[in-house]
């Protein structure tokens, strides 16, 4: 299940690193967006 999910939000979710945001002036919607892809992946690749 994490796996689709790290598949739809790589196709969906905006990438912030390929536009180099700066996680200190991040607003909080961008770092929640943040968080939540980097949980997805986490969880993706333990399985």
């Amino acid at each position: 299940m994490f796996q689709f999910l790290a598949r739809c939000n790589r196709l969906i979710l905006p990438s912030f690193t390929k536009q180099q945001l700066d996680p200190a002036k991040a607003k909080k919607w961008q770092l929640a967006i943040l968080a939540w892809r980097y949980y997805v992946t986490c969880r993706a690749l333990d399985q």
